[in-house]
Order: structure tokens, then C-alpha cells, then sequence
């Protein structure tokens, strides 16, 4: 397998991006697919206090830290890197592997590469998707509409809107992630532990923890959905190389209902 370098970030704060991380983390492991990350909440971190055996905290812009993610892939034993991009520096991100001639790379079949662009339900968002996307042409690009809390995406939903945005997104890639129940997040958050660790009631240390059964069950449908999610719109096989099924399917272009309306 070639080096996977998958990024996931957005240029809005507070849409659960290190959320969307550890759930990739999560699922790419059940998938047997071990996973390097790099947190870019540099200094002080945010992805590593969940996983801090398998994350490094980087300063993205930082040449060192740069020549620490992508110099390194072909020699790792672990193929796919993760990088959970800070808030704001998601555009900044996109233009500094161009310039390094990383995607360059990418297109020579040296690397395979995603991004996973998390947004939220507004406009702003809207606009923000068609300024990534000549950064992430003929590139796997997936954008995930993250339902933290009683958010809707309905501003997205008017024929004004579709006749705008979706027709320029023939290729962008469609997640929905389903929401959380909040006492199920908080005790993740209090156990500083991967998603699947508390669903498999163990503490830190990989010891037999005392988590609640029914919070546990929560988190575990919830992980359940997202993993049918990710299933659905092939991530495993377009970070691979190997896309099966038609090459629109899942596309925010294609997700419309019988009057032409982009749907949820």
C-alpha cells in the first residue's frame, strides 16, 4: 500500500473537527488500518490527549514539522497519516503542500490523499467549500456535515442555493455525521480515551474500566452509524486507490430530491 496522507480540518472553529479525527482513527482501525496522527493544535494539543501513543503535535507551518509529516511516510511501517488541522489553517494547509510540490506527488502516484472538509450549517460554510475546492481538485475530497447538536443544514436546501454552489460540486463527497447523545460525549471527554475504548469499557491503561452500560450503548450505535457512513461513500477504498461503485455517488451534486433540491 502507498502512504496515505488524509487531512481533516476546516477554516471555522467549532464544527467537532478532532471529533470527525478520532471517529476516522476509530473506524480506519477496525478496518486494520493503523493510523500515525498529527495534531496541528500546536502547542498544546487536542487529538493527542486521546491518542497519545500514535500522535505527534506539529506546528503546520513550521518547515521541520512539515519535513516531519511528509518526508517520513514511505519509511513509517504505518501507512496512513491523519493530520487534525487547527481551526483557520485549513487554506493556509492546502497551499503549503502545494508549494512543497506535494500534490504534485499525489497525481504521480506517489501518494494517495483525502480531505475531509467539516463545515457547518450556514452560508459562511457554503462559501468556504467553493474556496477549497480549486485547492482540492481531482482530489478526494469529502465534505462532512457534522450534526453536534440540533443543527440544521436547511439554508442548504433552496433551489438559490443549489444553483450557486452544488453544480461547481461535482465531486465533492457527501458525509453526514449524526449527533451525539451529550451525557455519552461528556463521559468520553472526561475518560480522555478513544471512542472505541470506552465502547470496550477499558480505561487508559487498556484495563478493565466501570463505564455505564447504557452510555457505553450509545456511543456504540453511534459509532455503528458513522462507520455505515464512512462504508457508504467508500473512504477505506478511495484512501486506498481503489474506488468501486460510480465515481458520483455520495457527491453533494448528486443528492437532490424530486424538485432538484439538495437534500440532508
Amino acid at each position: 500500500m502507498k502512504p496515505v496522507v488524509l487531512l481533516i480540518g476546516a477554516d471555522k472553529g467549532g464544527v467537532g473537527k478532532t471529533t470527525i479525527t478520532r471517529t476516522v482513527i476509530d473506524y480506519l482501525a477496525s478496518k486494520n488500518m493503523p493510523t500515525r496522527a498529527f495534531d496541528a493544535e500546536h502547542p498544546r494539543g487536542t487529538l493527542k490527549r486521546f491518542h497519545p501513543g500514535s500522535t505527534d503535535i506539529i506546528d503546520i507551518t513550521d518547515v521541520a514539522d512539515q519535513m516531519k509529516m511528509l518526508d517520513t511516510p514511505n519509511s513509517s511501517e504505518v501507512k496512513v497519516s491523519v493530520i487534525d488541522i487547527r481551526a483557520g489553517l485549513l487554506s493556509e494547509t492546502l497551499q503549503a503542500l502545494t508549494d512543497v510540490g506535494f500534490f504534485d506527488m499525489v497525481k504521480s502516484g506517489e501518494f494517495n490523499f483525502g480531505l475531509l472538509h467539516v463545515v457547518g450549517p450556514s452560508i459562511a460554510s457554503l462559501d468556504e467549500i467553493s474556496e477549497m475546492l480549486p485547492l482540492a481538485e481531482d482530489k478526494h475530497y469529502f465534505v462532512v456535515k457534522n450534526f453536534i447538536n440540533e443543527t440544521s443544514f436547511f439554508e442548504w436546501n433552496s433551489p438559490e442555493v443549489h444553483k450557486r454552489y452544488f453544480k461547481m460540486m461535482k465531486n465533492a463527497i457527501e458525509v453526514n455525521i449524526p449527533r451525539l447523545n451529550e451525557r455519552a460525549y461528556e463521559q468520553v471527554e472526561l475518560a480522555g480515551i478513544p471512542f472505541a475504548t470506552f465502547v470496550a469499557n477499558r480505561n487508559p491503561q487498556g484495563l478493565p474500566a466501570n463505564y455505564s452500560l447504557v452510555l457505553r450503548g450509545y456511543v456504540r450505535t453511534w459509532l455503528n452509524q458513522i462507520s455505515a457512513e464512512y462504508d457508504r461513500v467508500g473512504l477505506v477504498n478511495r484512501l486506498s486507490g481503489n474506488v468501486i461503485g460510480k465515481p458520483d455517488a455520495g457527491t453533494l451534486a448528486s443528492q437532490k430530491d424530486d424538485r432538484g433540491l439538495v437534500t440532508d
